[in-house]
């Protein structure tokens, strides 16, 4: 284990921004913290990384040189959302600044930057400044010195934020080498398909708490859905057909004449289809895994309509 929050808490003022939140972070896994804005991901990440320390609960991180209460600084690797960079300096002098700063001594920063500004497609751009570049390249830059001391520990708050998908494809690829290598990864990101492409293990979080966690499979099984139908008719379709169908849990409707059902983890497919077939005549029908983002909304909206009064 890498890194363990134990019943972690965050009190500001009135606000109870954490409560109680506990996971764990292996070295070679990759971990997401997903949830709405305020959900203190931000505060969780703070006292992770030792800005903050926790009123209640307890951090271990294993560093090389013991465990301690937040992650090494040499062996931390870390990209905030917002932009950290020094917009008026040279894209190489600042990777070399920030190398420096984590202890690389100046020729293996060299020899490093010169590595990732290639990879990163920034090579003959090392001589601009930071203001000059594109949202997404100034991302590249921001990621590059979060990785060029080679930590065993990365925590990145929105990686793909200001990438095409090139470039998130890009970012998705890497981000699996250095799970290879054996680095642990802790991200939140807004972008649910990658996540789930990408994620070993994630945490939903609401209002301070952990509200579900596990693997994909584990999060199906909780919330209770199996899969994503989506039906195509010849005409269109009454809502009416769907409402007494056994295992359907949501019904979406897409047009007229198409519809989508999520279906419980009990749903018998085949009993389904045969009670649509009664109703309607069917053109056309696909079928997918649930994905995150039905996961998480449902696990979210659920957490909400309890604390209504």
């Amino acid at each position: 284990m890498l890194l363990a929050a134990e019943s972690i808490t965050k009190q500001y003022a009135t606000v109870r921004a954490v409560e109680a939140l506990s996971f764990t972070l292996d070295s070679g896994r990759i971990h997401a913290l997903l949830g709405p804005n305020g959900a203190g991901k931000t505060s969780t990440v703070r006292m992770l990384i030792g800005l903050t320390r926790p009123d209640a609960g307890r951090i271990a991180y294993h560093a090389r040189a013991g465990v301690q209460g937040h992650v090494a600084a040499d062996e931390l690797g870390y990209l905030p959302e917002e932009r950290g960079l020094y917009v008026d300096q040279p894209v190489l002098a600042q990777v070399l600044y920030l190398a420096r700063l984590r202890g690389m001594a100046g020729a293996d920063a060299r020899r490093e930057a010169a590595r990732w500004l290639e990879r990163f497609a920034l090579a003959d751009r090392a001589k601009e400044k930071v203001s000059a570049l594109s949202k997404g390249n100034q991302q590249k830059v921001q990621l590059i010195t979060a990785l060029i001391h080679r930590p065993r520990c990365l925590i990145l708050d929105e990686p793909f934020s200001g990438f095409d998908p090139i470039n998130q494809e890009l970012t998705l690829e890497l981000l699996r080498e250095l799970r290879a290598q054996g680095v642990g990864i802790l991200l939140s990101a807004h972008q649910m398909q990658l996540v789930e492409r990408l994620a070993d293990r994630i945490v939903l979080m609401n209002r301070g708490r952990q509200v579900m966690a596990g693997t994909m499979d584990e999060l199906r099984r909780e919330a209770g859905l199996a899969g994503r139908l989506t039906l195509t008719f010849d005409e269109a379709v009454p809502e009416t057909l769907f409402a007494s169908l056994p295992g359907v849990a949501v019904v979406e409707r897409l047009a007229s004449d198409r519809v989508a059902l999520l279906l419980g983890d009990r749903a018998d497919l085949n009993a389904l289809l045969v009670g649509i077939g009664r109703g309607a005549r069917l053109k056309a029908i696909a079928s997918e895994a649930i994905g995150l983002h039905e996961i998480y909304l449902r696990a979210v909206s659920t957490i909400e309509a309890e604390v209504q009064p």
